[in-house]
């Protein structure tokens, strides 16, 4: 089994590498900073240089035709902050990683290769529209929606935005730096989740992530699926 990972350096792009890894598959990666797993076939590759993505993938997939699952998992939080407070520019370049990204990544992946399973990692703020998401809630709406229409096109693959909910990962720390939350009430639940049962680790999750993806194939290809709503 071939497995594609987006931001392979740390959090759940990590974990995941090396669970697919201890269960004999190839994993191949990128990211802006080094995978720490030698076993993963990775290349350096900085998301936010749209231009540079398409060769990076062909240099480090130049032997590979087929890729059975793309986990599209890189982004970035940006500040939290409201909307009309944020700057034009800082919108821009979170949209570029968090979407555009994606694009070239698909595009490549579907289009000069086959796959037969893509996963973007979405978020429930996504839909939530809580004050303060600003930037993210926006990139990730979009990138529910560019999934539901890449599924479309090539319906060869099977195509899902995932949520994976609380999970323990550098994000939090950022999340939970912050002090002032009265304006961002939903903060206040998720420095209260951590840790607790309600905020796995990355590993924790990844444990289980591998049966949740190929539960994924039951649902129309380019849903949305948030893992706190799967049965």
């Amino acid at each position: 089994m071939k497995i594609f990972i987006s931001g392979v350096s740390s959090g759940i792009g990590l974990a995941l590498a090396k669970k697919y890894l201890d269960q004999g598959a190839d994993v191949y990666g990128l990211s802006r900073r080094p995978c720490p797993d030698s076993r993963v076939k990775w290349i350096c590759c900085d998301l936010k240089d749209l231009d540079s993505i398409k060769g990076s993938l062909n240099e480090l997939l130049s032997h590979n035709a087929n890729i059975d699952l793309a986990i599209l998992n890189a982004g970035v939080l940006g500040t939290i902050q409201d909307l009309s407070a944020a700057k034009l520019e800082e919108l821009k370049a979170m949209i570029d990683i968090n979407l555009w990204a994606n694009k070239e990544l698909i595009d490549y992946i579907c289009g000069e290769r086959t796959c037969s399973q893509v996963i973007t990692l979405s978020s429930g703020a996504a839909v939530n529209g809580n004050r303060g998401w600003s930037g993210y809630s926006l990139s990730k709406a979009a990138l529910n929606m560019m999934t539901s229409l890449y599924s479309k096109e090539f319906q060869n693959t099977h195509f899902c935005a995932f949520a994976p909910g609380l999970v323990d990962t550098a994000m939090q720390d950022q999340l939970c730096s912050i002090t002032e939350t009265d304006n961002f009430t939903s903060l206040q639940r998720i420095q209260n989740a951590r840790g607790t049962e309600n905020m796995p680790t990355a590993d924790e999750l990844a444990d289980k992530l591998p049966n949740i993806f190929k539960k994924l194939l039951e649902y129309t290809s380019g849903s949305f699926i948030d893992i706190r709503k799967m049965n």
